[in-house]
């Protein structure tokens, strides 16, 4: 099985390649990844603020690892706790699993979330670790306020399905309830993209902020090449 903390070592280790670096940031994402490998990347493009050429701000790679690292400690501390209660309920006889179940348990394809799969960079702006810290608290009985994934208080926007309406959060397109007919629909972005292109944070500018220029005409936006 994949190591995080070896990869998160090389991501840290200046010694190496610069595109090695990067590479071992993706593998941690494939380990630990709270809003889905894509989404979780282009988050931490823009909460690192990792450049589009590496080399103008290697440490972003740093900056970036570490915000998931110190998510994932969070998140295995209660994960621990939770498969040690679970241990505990199977002896007494107990074998149901809880409902709702643990937000790390949840399936993405039907999940609340699964428009992050869809449309990367419709995420909660949260930081990796404050996200874990609210879902956590949900967990827990919390009634916080806002939706329960990013807090964001505003209305929430109406989408079609095609044969009727579904109700996303206006900031992370979080769905609270289904379609009416029982299924979770995939969220067209309302821009096109490609992997590729957010791998390659076209997104980005040299200076670590969001590119006022994209997406670019093109082929989904994928621009010229970078240096990751």
């Amino acid at each position: 099985m994949t190591s995080f903390l070896t990869h998160r070592a090389r991501v840290c280790d200046a010694r190496l390649p610069l595109h090695r670096r990067h590479s071992a940031l993706r593998t941690c994402l494939t380990v630990f990844a709270p809003y889905g490998l894509r989404a979780t990347y282009h988050h931490l493009t823009l909460s690192a603020a990792i450049p589009r050429r590496l080399h103008a701000d290697p440490d972003a790679l740093v900056r970036a690892v570490e915000e998931l690292h110190e998510a994932r400690v969070l998140w295995l501390a209660r994960a621990e706790q939770y498969a040690a209660r679970r241990r505990a309920e199977k002896r007494a006889g107990r074998r149901a699993v809880p409902d709702p179940r643990p937000w790390w348990l949840r399936g993405w394809w039907e999940g609340s979330e699964r428009a992050w799969y869809d449309a990367p960079f419709h995420h909660p702006s949260l930081r990796l670790p404050e996200y874990v810290r609210r879902q956590n608290a949900l967990l827990d009985g919390a009634e916080l306020p806002g939706c329960p994934a990013c807090g964001d208080e505003g209305p929430p926007e109406q989408h079609s399905t095609g044969h009727g309406w579904v109700e996303l959060c206006g900031r992370c397109a979080w769905a609270p309830a289904r379609c009416s007919c029982g299924r979770r629909h995939q969220l067209v972005p309302e821009t096109s993209y490609s992997w590729n292109s957010i791998w390659r944070r076209a997104h980005m500018g040299d200076d670590g902020m969001p590119n006022p220029h994209w997406p670019v005409s093109g082929p989904a936006g994928c621009g010229a090449a970078s240096d990751g």
